[in-house]
């Protein structure tokens, strides 16, 4: 857990968090990615990143208001920015604990499991819904995130969904409209009349609240003609599309997110060669989420053939009650680093930047000026502790534009 702020430190003024052991800013130079700066001091006004460098570089904090400003001493420890979750499920009802366990014990994972989350979010009250959310929230930021998106997907119905998208709302801005989850088990077996309810009256009740429209494009889901009318839909409302492809198997969901411009395709466990390849042509964010991989015993997504072929690879939790129940980014880029093929400056910049980049956000992400605030003090003296001490709490303190808490 963070700790509160030192005494005279205004959290809506000014503020130099200085002695920084390593800064990882992601501000490329010099073929560093992550834009490492040592012994370094990052200058904090109103929320907002003003200066980040050499400390013994650090320009007149106080500013023409003359402002009081508040010292932050790192004590020669990291900082990197706050972790950017680009992929979550964290609006639902009940648990699948015992799916788990029956995966553990041999059972192959399918998506049909998201039905009984549907059941058991249905008959959740607003409340109940709530409050899982918050404590989730809470779990996130203790480890760092300071930006997430939330997906819809566990209603089904025009009400739920609405529902689960005006909760969300509440607390990110990142709202995804996800109806295109799984067809609702009312619809059995009549899946394009489902398909005509997502893009229709389900949509327009959902739009107000979302910024963005996705489809799980996949064998058991949505075929590539269904999940391009779902996208075009929301597209047509002024949202912008990600996909679900490729998670259980080779299929069409990296091919439609690159020919339709979605700002990302999430999971990506299974690409041919020429999926890899539309992807390094696109702007198409490949997002991985090996928190599905270590709770489903499905194959690792070969993040090194991606970022090798030009792809821009993010890292998410996919925080879901189902095939991926945590939320813990530092776990994710520890699994990308032993896993995946990733070096643990690539892993880092794609659980912060990339994920920034699946959002088509520049404010979020990077210690650059003009950037929000989100940063996170490790209690470790560099980034690499994150892979090399995996399951170790090091997020020592955190603070969201600006804010610590």
């Amino acid at each position: 857990m963070t700790a509160s702020a030192p005494t005279g430190v205004d959290p809506a003024g000014v503020f130099l968090l200085t002695n920084i052991g390593e800064l990882t800013t992601n501000v490329a130079a010099s073929g560093d990615a992550c834009g490492t700066v040592r012994d370094a001091a990052v200058l904090v006004r109103d929320g907002r990143v003003v200066w980040a460098g050499p400390a013994t570089q650090v320009p007149d904090a106080a500013g023409s208001d003359g402002a009081e400003v508040g010292m932050v001493d790192a004590g020669g420890r990291a900082v990197i920015p706050g972790f950017v979750d680009s992929h979550t499920h964290l609006v639902f009802g009940g648990d699948r604990a015992e799916e788990f366990a029956a995966r553990m014990a041999g059972e192959r994972y399918a998506a049909g499991g998201i039905r009984t989350t549907v059941g058991a979010t249905r008959s959740a009250s607003d409340d109940e819904l709530r409050e899982r959310l918050r404590a989730l929230l809470s779990e996130c930021r203790g480890q760092g995130t300071t930006t997430l998106e939330i997906k819809t997907g566990y209603g089904l119905d025009v009400e739920t969904e609405t529902r689960l998208a005006r909760l969300a709302a509440e607390v990110t801005d990142e709202v995804t409209f996800l109806g295109a989850h799984v067809v609702a088990p009312e619809f059995a077996g009549r899946a394009d009349d489902y398909v005509d309810l997502v893009a229709g009256a389900m949509l327009d009740a959902v739009a107000p609240y979302a910024r963005w429209v996705d489809v799980f494009c996949e064998t058991g889901a949505f075929t590539a003609a269904q999940s391009r009318r779902v996208l075009e839909a929301g597209r047509a409302k002024g949202l912008g599309i990600r996909v679900h492809g490729n998670q259980l198997g080779y299929g069409e969901g990296a091919a439609v997110a690159a020919s339709v411009g979605a700002a990302s395709v999430d999971h990506c466990t299974f690409l041919t060669d020429e999926d890899v390849a539309a992807l390094a042509a696109s702007q198409t964010v490949a997002t991985l989420l090996p928190g599905v991989e270590f709770s489903t015993r499905q194959p690792y997504p070969d993040a090194r053939r991606l970022l090798d072929a030009g792809v821009t690879v993010a890292l998410a939790s996919d925080c879901n009650p189902g095939s991926s129940y945590t939320s813990s980014m530092p776990l994710m880029v520890a699994l990308a680093v032993r896993e995946m093929g990733m070096t643990p400056a690539e892993a880092v910049w794609a659980a912060t930047a990339g994920g920034a980049r699946a959002l088509r956000r520049t404010d979020v992400g990077v210690i650059a000026p003009g950037a929000r605030a989100d940063l996170v003090l490790l209690d470790a003296p560099s980034r690499v502790h994150l892979a090399y001490r995996p399951g170790v709490p090091l997020v020592r303190r955190v603070w969201k534009d600006g804010v610590e808490g």
